[in-house]
């Protein structure tokens, strides 16, 4: 993943985030970077704090809410229009609400689907149209989309369909000059909801977090290699493949009594 040219770029979504700033900084090593986020007021401080470090590469950034069609389509209209082109792009926004679904309102619902498959795979159809000779995708799935999990039952839906249509693609690209690999990290202590979730998973969330910048090299790495899936970790290796040996009722069961003490929603 490296741009080649003036007009050629890394596309980052989600970029404000914990994980988004920081693929942002490991892939300003490779070249220019366009950003977007929802708020055009951290795009302008993380497009700052980046060149501050990186004053060689050009940044370029757009507001867009990636659960909004017009958002989505006046974004592509301002990268089509400048003639830019794209050498990777990592797709990092998404919404990891956690709670029983009928705490759910149907706003929230749609807002949840919409920003982890529809305005993901929009991005994806759009910077593929965009694309150089050599193009690299990295989706951030995550982990939660190995088994279906009671209270993160959307979250954990939209991760395994995510996995499910780039596994797809990676075979549709194939011999076009295009890498994907899905990311299946476990939790990343960005936000302050999520450092307080892990801590209340006791051992188990200790061992299956990781820093954002982990999380990021080996993603990077993965998609070198062209890797279907990545798994940052030992111990998330051990979640995804061990208990696939216990019926699934029993996992699930499992997962409720855990994932019902918590409740997280920071959207």
């Amino acid at each position: 993943m490296k741009t080649t040219g003036e007009n050629s770029f890394i596309l980052i979504t989600g970029a404000c985030g914990g994980l988004g700033r920081a693929f942002a900084f490991e892939c300003a090593r490779r070249g220019n970077l366009f950003l977007t986020a929802r708020s055009a007021e951290r795009l302008a401080a993380l497009k700052a704090d980046i060149a501050a470090k990186f004053p060689y590469i050009r940044i370029e950034f757009f507001a867009c809410d990636l659960t909004d069609a017009a958002s989505r389509e006046a974004m592509f209209a301002y990268i089509a229009e400048r003639g830019f082109t794209f050498a990777g792009l990592c797709n990092v926004a998404g919404a990891d609400i956690q709670k029983a679904f009928e705490k759910y309102s149907r706003e929230k619902i749609a807002f949840q689907c919409r920003v982890n498959l529809e305005g993901t795979l929009c991005v994806t159809h759009f910077a593929l149209t965009r694309r150089e000779k050599v193009f690299s995708v990295v989706t951030i799935a995550s982990i939660s989309g190995v088994y279906p999990m009671p209270y993160f039952a959307i979250y954990s839906a939209t991760k395994s369909a995510e996995v499910s249509f780039f596994s797809s693609l990676r075979l549709e690209m194939k011999g076009k000059g295009v890498k994907v690999t899905s990311v299946l990290p476990g939790g990343i202590p960005t936000r302050p909801d999520i450092i307080e979730d892990i801590k209340g998973q006791g051992l188990w969330g200790r061992l299956s977090a990781k820093s954002p910048q982990f999380v990021v090299k080996k993603s990077l790495a993965a998609v070198a290699k062209n890797r279907r899936v990545c798994i940052p970790g030992f111990w998330n290796k051990v979640i995804a493949r061990v208990p696939k040996l216990l019926p699934l009722s029993w996992r699930m069961r499992f997962i409720a009594r855990r994932w019902s003490r918590q409740e997280k929603d920071a959207f």
